[in-house]
């Protein structure tokens, strides 16, 4: 399905992709649905199959599509963001500023605050309308802080009242001469917070990238999201550079993406922009499944050489990449040998490490992914992550969709009995599985994991928790959870819910 850049607004992942939140089965059941589905996530058919989701009485943890999207303005160099909101959706540029702050001393970029401001709308606002004091906000957020971009991302509240946003957008930008991005997000559009990646792309996409004069035949796009340039490495030996782009970017990077020879992403829950690079740009977007394990990762930089005309050196490079980790490697996986494994990660990211877990010889059989695409923007069906998960690795029998849910996340460890836990964020899942004495490895930076030196990467990590047993046995036997006695014995993680929508 075709992108629509013309409008200000994405359409939601809900609505273009069918991407639900709640589910129980097999990994294997769910790829084979995925595959005959594409769209409504309440119940689209195709080919006679049905994709459902489950429902949940009740949430004890939620995230916003707000969130993401505004975090990923705010890091882009020499901008300001602009919150149409009440103060306290404001409250996530905490997080914002050490994340940047990570990221400038990782890159050696000036180390400082983002910028951000708030409309800080009341309940006068709420009820005639905030229209006046967003174009004033953006008049103080150029003249306080002299951005060369000024995006304004909308709230739940700005939604509900309906405030002509991209009006006051173009006014106020014809007024001061520099772009003014509309970031249409309000949290209620849609069930999952990946929808906030969309919308910072589609930002991009319609304001940022100009229309290249010419390409640069040595230069790819990765899309990541921030964190270590493990990319570089990778591409270089193949004579490419990378243009990293999204966790942190100058306009001027975002402005070359369209003078590319190909664009890759480290998850395909980032594939909006690589679809709308390729749709718009005839930047050609790499769909080999994404590089984790090994296989994967020597089908993924024969693509790449493929698209960009340098596969007379890339078998070279495979044969002397799998040589140099080949001893460390053997090492890992005679340490690992029978542990038990549980991931719990969004999408496309929890399939990558499943395969790396399975390619140390760990062993998994439950995982909890925090939503699940049945298709890309692409549509090509060698982004089917799950579906390359199954086939390569064989199936997971116990795997769990939930955002993020505590109730359900405990009962699925009850279930797997897992020797450690790897996970996205420090947050929810990581707390938690250290209250139950699992010991816990925390990913915050997704690039963890991907290529031959990721694969290694994992295997030390895992290395250095497990010792850490008796530490997280500590912590369990000094906590208690908030759950009935039934509940704290219950395995199925969706034990309360009703019957299929």
């Amino acid at each position: 399905m075709a992108l629509n850049l013309r409008l200000p607004q994405v359409e939601t992942r809900d609505q273009r992709l069918g991407t639900i939140t709640q589910w129980e089965g097999s990994a294997r059941q769910l790829a084979r649905d995925s595959a005959f589905t594409y769209g409504c996530s309440k119940g689209c058919e195709k080919g006679g199959r049905r994709l459902c989701e489950q429902s949940s009485p009740f949430a004890q943890a939620s995230m916003c599509a707000e969130h993401i999207a505004v975090t990923n303005a705010t890091i882009i160099q020499q901008s300001v963001v602009v919150q149409h909101a009440p103060i306290g959706c404001a409250a996530s540029q905490s997080f914002t500023a050490r994340y940047y702050r990570d990221l400038a001393a990782r890159r050696g970029w000036k180390l400082e605050d983002p910028k951000s401001i708030c409309s800080n709308l009341g309940e006068q606002d709420m009820v005639f309308g905030g229209v006046e004091r967003l174009e004033q906000t953006i008049r103080d957020a150029f003249a306080r802080h002299h951005p060369r971009v000024i995006f304004v991302a909308t709230s739940c509240a700005t939604g509900i009242i309906g405030d002509d946003v991209d009006g006051a957008a173009k006014r106020v930008e014809d007024e001061i001469g520099i772009p003014v991005v509309t970031l249409h997000c309000e949290g209620f559009k849609s069930k999952h917070w990946s929808s906030g990646w969309d919308v910072i792309e589609h930002g991009i996409l319609r304001r940022l990238v100009p229309h290249a004069p010419q390409r640069q035949a040595d230069l790819i796009n990765v899309i990541h999201l921030g964190g270590p340039d493990v990319f570089t490495p990778l591409l270089a030996p193949l004579g490419l550079r990378v243009n990293l782009v999204m966790g942190g970017n100058t306009l001027e990077v975002l402005a070359q993406c369209s003078e590319a020879a190909a664009t890759v992403t480290m998850c395909f829950v980032l594939s909006y922009l690589a679809t709308g690079l390729e749709q718009e740009f005839g930047v050609p977007e790499v769909k080999a499944p994404l590089p984790y394990g090994l296989d994967a990762t020597d089908d993924w930089l024969r693509d790449i050489a493929k698209l960009t005309g340098r596969e007379d050196r890339v078998e070279a490079i495979i044969a002397s990449e799998r040589a140099r980790i080949a001893p460390e490697l053997a090492r890992l996986r005679k340490a690992l040998a029978g542990k038990r494994g549980f991931v719990a990660a969004g999408a496309a990211f929890a399939h990558g490490l499943l395969a790396d877990l399975r390619e140390l010889g760990v062993v998994v059989d439950g995982a909890f992914s925090f939503h699940h695409d049945p298709a890309t923007d692409s549509g090509d069906p060698q982004q089917d992550s799950l579906g390359h998960l199954v086939e390569t690795w064989g199936d997971v029998p116990n795997y769990t969709v939930s955002p993020d849910q505590h109730f359900q996340a405990h009962a699925a460890l009850l279930r797997a009995k897992p020797d450690f836990v790897i996970c996205r964020h420090s947050g929810t899942m990581a707390v938690l599985a250290g209250r139950m004495g699992i010991p816990v490895l925390p990913i915050f930076y997704s690039n963890d994991g991907l290529g031959y030196d990721g694969l290694l990467t994992i295997g030390r990590a895992i290395l250095r928790v497990l010792p850490r047993k008796r530490f997280y046995d500590d912590i369990a036997a000094h906590s208690t959870f908030p759950y009935q006695p039934s509940w704290l014995a219950e395995t199925n993680p969706y034990a309360l819910s009703a019957e299929p929508a």
